[in-house]
This record gives C-alpha cells, structure tokens and sequence, in this order.
C-alpha cells in the first residue's frame, strides 16, 4: 500500500471526485495558478482547467457565498480557506444560509457543499489565524462537521463529504499535511459519523479528534512503556454527526476516560462529551471524567510557550496519571 503524505491524500480525493463528477469544482485563494497556500491542489489546474479550479479574490464572503449559491443550483463546490479562522467573515452564509436552506425550503434544496481548510494552533501565526471553530459550527443543526487525523480518514472521509447533499466543514491542519502514511490506491470511502478505534487498551480510554489524536497514541506508548497503563485511543473523526456508542463502549470496557482536544475548554466540543458519557455510562465509571485542552487565552505568539499552551505528550501524559492513580 502506497505511504504518501495527508496533503496528497486529500489532493488523491479531490482528483478521484473531479474526475467522478463534472459538478465538483474547486475554489479558493490561490487554489489554481499558485497550486494551493500548502499545495495540496497542486497540479489540479493543469488537470481539470479553470472551469473546474478556480482562484477566487481575497473576500471570503464572496467566493464563499457563491459557493452556497451554486451549491443549490446542483453544483458541489470544494472551498478551500487558506485558515479557517476566516470562517467568521463568511458567518452569514455558512451558518444562516447553507446551514438552513433544507429547512428553511421544506427539504426542496439542497446545500452539498464542502469547506475546507488548516483550524489549528502551533504554528506561531498568532491569535487572529489560530482558531480550532468545531465547536461553533458543530452548534448548528444543519451543518456536518470532519476533523481527521491521517491521511487514511482524510482522504476517505473528504470523498465522504464531497458525495454528502448537507454542507461539511473539514478541518485540516497544517502540521498533519506533511505526516505520512498508508492510503490504498483503489477506491474507498469511509462514512460521516463513525469514530475509530485507532489503538486497543484497557486501563483509560483518551478521546480525541484531529491532531490531538497523534499526540494522544504518543501517549498511550508512554503509558505502556513507563508506567505500565494501557490506554485505547478513541478517534472521532466526525464531530457531527457524532458516534457516541463508539465512545461509550470505550467506556465501559476501561471504567476511566481522558477527553483532549486542540480547543479552549469553555464551551468546547469535550463539554458535550463529557455531559453525554456521564448521562449514559456514569455506573460504568470508576473516576471522574477528565479533559485536557488548550490553556484557556488566544493563540500564543511565542513558539516554545505555544508548544505548552497546546495538547502535547507531556501534558496528556500528567493528566492520564492523575486519573489512573
């Protein structure tokens, strides 16, 4: 099986879907002549022309709102945001319009659009293009939201969301496109809402998403090799629609549950989880269920404090001691 890179896995989808479907464009600044802000529709522009990738002006409100309108006409944009901490320009049309327009039409319209782009900290580019807004968009019933962590799940997941009639935020990361690993070269899709169990344990469950995710199977290896504790790690993949059984099954095999994520704590996707868990498997508890995120204050410029301020092995290994001691 081929290791490529995240960033080619979900270049591989976007191709796959391109060819598939004459009604999947591609949108975005830079996107085209420039082959992507991280590459990954690098080389799609001379594939599939400028009908079909298309640059757009810097105006996220614009090239985005055009997107929802062409989406109900039967068109199924791919909107690239060079970050997704511009999402709030387009606030309107993303979680008014496209969020609503199945509902607001009595089902007559539909708004398969996908958005996608890097949400993440740790690359020193301060509080105004760090946000992690899964919890924001995952708030409004309409509206499905993706945040995968290999480029196994990104590519089979985004081929997911490009084939789905419901808009789909996908969550990238700039510091997982250069991650490898095994992505099949034949087709595979891998279905919206359906978490994964990405390793086996029995002592503490981690729950995680995105890149938290790589950090929390870092983890689970320090658990094993110094102190002996066998951690599962619990992928979501999907933040909505969310496999809640997936989790709760975790749960009740290892009675003790560690929630992280690359979010601020207040108000946070771990929020839900942690009232969903206790509301459904609190018997099966032998501790208090424990969350580690982001410290709780905008992006932090400074590299090495930036580096403390996120999810990292050191601090999720602090927080699973204290909850199996």
């Amino acid at each position: 099986m081929p290791v490529i890179q995240y960033r080619e896995a979900i270049r591989h989808a976007l191709a796959e879907e391109l060819g598939r479907d004459p009604n999947v464009v591609v949108m975005g600044e830079e996107v085209a002549q420039f082959n992507g802000a991280y590459k990954v529709t690098e080389g799609l522009l001379e594939k599939f022309g400028p009908k079909r990738i298309v640059d757009t002006p810097i105006s996220e409100a614009g090239f985005i709102g055009m997107g929802v309108g062409a989406s109900m006409l039967g068109i199924r944009p791919v909107i690239e945001l060079m970050f997704w901490s511009f999402y709030s320009v387009a606030f309107d049309q993303i979680l008014n319009n496209a969020a609503n327009v199945r509902y607001m039409s009595g089902g007559l319209i539909n708004c398969p659009i996908v958005i996608r782009g890097p949400a993440n900290g740790g690359t020193n580019v301060g509080a105004t293009h760090s946000h992690t807004p899964e919890n924001v968009l995952a708030n409004h019933p309409g509206i499905k939201v993706v945040v995968p962590s290999t480029p196994y799940d990104a590519k089979g997941l985004l081929k997911s969301a490009i084939r789905d009639n419901d808009p789909v935020m996908f969550l990238e990361n700039t510091m997982l496109y250069g991650d490898r690993g095994e992505v099949p070269t034949e087709e595979y899709l891998i279905p919206l809402g359906k978490a994964d169990v990405k390793r086996e344990g029995t002592d503490l469950t981690i729950v995680s998403y995105g890149r938290a995710v790589i950090q929390s199977l870092a983890t689970a290896n320090l658990l094993q090799q110094e102190h002996g504790v066998s951690a599962e790690v619990v992928d979501l993949r999907s933040i909505r629609p969310l496999d809640i059984d997936t989790v709760l099954a975790s749960v009740r095999k290892t009675h003790r549950v560690l929630i992280v994520e690359e979010q601020k704590p207040f108000c946070g996707v771990g929020a839900q989880l942690t009232y969903m868990i206790q509301a459904e498997a609190f018997d099966d508890l032998d501790a208090p269920i424990a969350r580690l995120c982001t410290v709780d204050a905008p992006a932090i410029y400074s590299p090495p404090v930036e580096v403390e301020q996120l999810p990292n092995p050191q601090r999720i290994l602090r927080a699973a001691l204290e909850l199996v001691d």
